[in-house]
C-alpha cells in the first residue's frame, strides 16, 4: 500500500473531492478512483459534494422583460461567461449532464428564446423537468407543457396522463394540438409532449454547455 493512502482516506472522510486530494498529496485521480469507488462511505461523500456544488451553482436565470439594446447584449455576454463557470462546477453532476444531453438530442436549437424539448417518453421529459427545477431554478409558473396528438386521442385524457407521469400541474399545460393529416390513428399512445421554458438567457448558456460537453467528451 502506498504510504499516502492513509492520508488520502482521512482527507476523503473529511469531505474532500478527488481533485482536492490530488492537489494536497499528488496522488493521481485514477489511483484515488481505484481506492474509493466501491466504498459506500466514499460514494456518500461524492453525493454530498454533488449536492453542495449544485446548491452553490444554482444557475442564474434572468427574465429579460423590457431590457433592450446594449444592455441586452451585455446580458447575453454575461450568460456565455457564466456558462463556462457553471460547466466547470457541474460537469460531473448527473442531473446537469442528463439535462444537457437531453437538450442536445431533443431540444430546439433554432429559435432564439424558446428553451424546449419534445419527446414521447414521459421519463425523459420528467428528467428534463427536474433539470429545469433543480439545476436551473426555473420558476414553476413559467414552465409550460403542450401535447401533439393524433385525432383518435382524447386531449383531456392525455393531458391528465402526462401531468401525472412527469409531475407537472395540469394548469401548466397549454391547449393540445391535434394533427390533421393522412394518419388519423395514433402513432404514440399518449402523444408527444413539448416542455418549454422561455428564456433567451438560459438558451445562450445551453449552447455553450453543449459545446463544452462535446470538447470534454472528446478528451476521454
Amino acid at each position: 500500500m502506498r504510504s499516502d493512502k492513509g492520508e488520502a482516506i482521512i482527507l476523503r472522510k473529511s469531505g474532500k473531492s478527488y481533485k482536492e486530494i490530488r492537489r494536497e498529496l499528488g496522488v493521481p485521480l485514477s489511483t484515488l478512483s481505484d481506492w474509493f469507488r466501491n466504498l459506500e462511505w466514499s460514494q456518500k461523500t461524492s453525493e454530498n459534494l454533488n449536492r453542495k456544488n449544485l446548491e452553490a451553482s444554482r444557475l442564474r436565470i434572468i427574465h429579460l422583460g423590457k431590457i433592450r439594446g446594449d444592455n441586452l447584449k451585455k446580458l447575453y455576454r454575461s450568460a456565455r461567461e457564466e456558462a463556462a463557470k457553471d460547466f466547470s462546477l457541474l460537469k460531473h453532476h448527473p442531473l446537469f449532464v442528463a439535462g444537457v444531453m437531453i437538450y442536445w438530442r431533443e431540444g430546439d436549437k433554432a429559435s432564439k428564446n424558446s428553451f424546449r424539448i419534445s419527446n414521447s417518453d414521459p421519463v425523459l421529459v420528467k428528467i428534463f423537468l427536474s433539470f429545469l427545477r433543480k439545476v436551473c431554478g426555473a420558476e414553476e409558473s413559467r414552465i409550460r407543457a403542450g401535447l401533439l396528438l393524433y385525432p383518435d386521442l382524447d386531449p383531456q385524457t392525455c393531458e391528465v396522463y402526462w401531468s401525472e407521469k412527469i409531475g407537472l400541474d395540469i394548469r401548466n399545460f397549454t391547449k393540445s394540438i391535434v394533427i390533421r393529416g393522412k394518419h388519423k390513428t395514433k402513432r404514440v399512445s399518449h402523444g408527444i409532449c413539448t416542455l418549454n421554458f422561455s428564456s433567451r438567457f438560459l438558451k445562450e448558456k445551453m449552447l455553450i454547455w453543449m459545446s463544452l460537453m462535446a470538447d470534454d467528451q472528446l478528451k476521454i
